[in-house]
């Protein structure tokens, strides 16, 4: 057994900015992120991240009860939070504030942005003293995330489940590296190798979702645990059929019939500008029946579930505590790079 790293004992410019113990996220899952995954995520040591949606609209609790459950279960350590900002809705708009507001009302000091411009997002967060990270898939969307005046970048690769980047996490480091800010690896890390790999490359931590779901305390169906163990990575293919854009899920015979492009009038509406919008919400709010209807049916009858190519390295359900407790072990005893 190799000494503990004493570097490592320090953390990352991660564990400091979440207060944290081990660079590890538990990402934003729609529908799978319920409090007792979150909670559990934190209560370890990483920290894991409250999707509202999936909250309110999926496990059906109010915002700021379900916030409160999920602190008692995380022991009072850190959780986050995760805002999904590009919208034009002036609804959706007052509800993500509300949402903020609530959740720093409440001792959030952790954000994950998702799409648009977060200086918005920044400024609320800041002024009492909490940190905004925002998801990136390219140069361009980190920059605007810098200027916008975030405190961290988590890198979409390629390999991600959910909505993925094109990008390779060696391509996407070398892109926005550069910029000065941490960076998480968000794809692809199922396995304690994995997570060591990221570590060395240069990343500030890594963001796991496929992983968590295959444990007890993802309300995800079994089903959909197990097509989770049995696939490899030749198994995740992209689907536009969901959101409208590419969105990384299992290969399963209901997939294959479906298909995995939109039709052309669809394909139109999405890039003509009169008609984007309204397609993209259309879209969005027929994504949000399907994969709350599909991820937690225990009858499987229509396998649409999410997944990165992670699951290469997921062979077993295990509790979200004994995961990360196998990569902070990990962490700790590698030898120093």
């Amino acid at each position: 057994m190799n000494p503990p790293d004493a570097s490592r004992r320090e953390g990352t410019r991660l564990t400091r900015d979440a207060g944290i113990r081990i660079p590890l996220i538990c990402g934003a899952m729609y529908p799978c992120s319920n409090p007792e995954l979150v909670g559990a995520a934190s209560q370890a040591g990483g920290i894991g991240i409250v999707q509202p949606i999936s909250l309110t609209y999926v496990h059906d609790y109010d915002f700021r009860k379900g916030i409160r459950r999920t602190m008692e279960l995380a022991g009072r350590r850190p959780i986050g939070m995760n805002a999904l900002i590009e919208s034009s809705s002036r609804t959706y708009r007052r509800r993500m504030e509300e949402w903020i507001d609530v959740a720093l009302e409440e001792g959030i000091r952790f954000f994950v942005t998702s799409l648009g411009k977060p200086a918005w997002v920044v400024e609320r967060v800041h002024a009492v003293g909490g940190k905004v990270y925002h998801d990136v898939t390219e140069r361009r969307w980190a920059e605007k995330g810098v200027e916008s005046g975030v405190d961290g970048l988590i890198a979409v690769n390629r390999r991600a489940g959910g909505h993925p980047g094109e990008l390779g996490p060696e391509e996407l480091l070398d892109q926005v590296a550069d910029l000065g800010l941490p960076v998480v690896c968000a794809g692809g890390v199922g396995e304690e190798s994995d997570f060591l790999r990221a570590m060395e490359m240069g990343y500030d931590g890594v963001q796991m979702g496929t992983r968590f779901i295959a444990t007890p305390e993802c309300r995800a169906s079994v089903p959909y645990k197990e097509a989770i163990l049995e696939a490899d990575e030749d198994d995740i293919v992209w689907t536009e059929r969901i959101t409208g854009v590419p969105v990384a899920v299992i290969r399963t015979p209901y997939v294959e019939a479906a298909g995995t492009k939109v039709g052309p009038i669809s394909r139109r509406l999405l890039k003509w500008r009169k008609t984007k919008h309204l397609a993209r919400t259309w879209f969005g709010l027929r994504s949000l029946w399907t994969l709350r209807k599909t991820s937690l049916d225990e009858s499987a009858r229509r396998e649409y579930w999410q997944a990165g190519k992670s699951v290469a390295g997921i062979s077993s359900i295990e509790p979200t505590g004994e995961v990360i407790r196998r990569f902070e072990t990990a962490w700790l005893e590698a030898p120093p790079s």
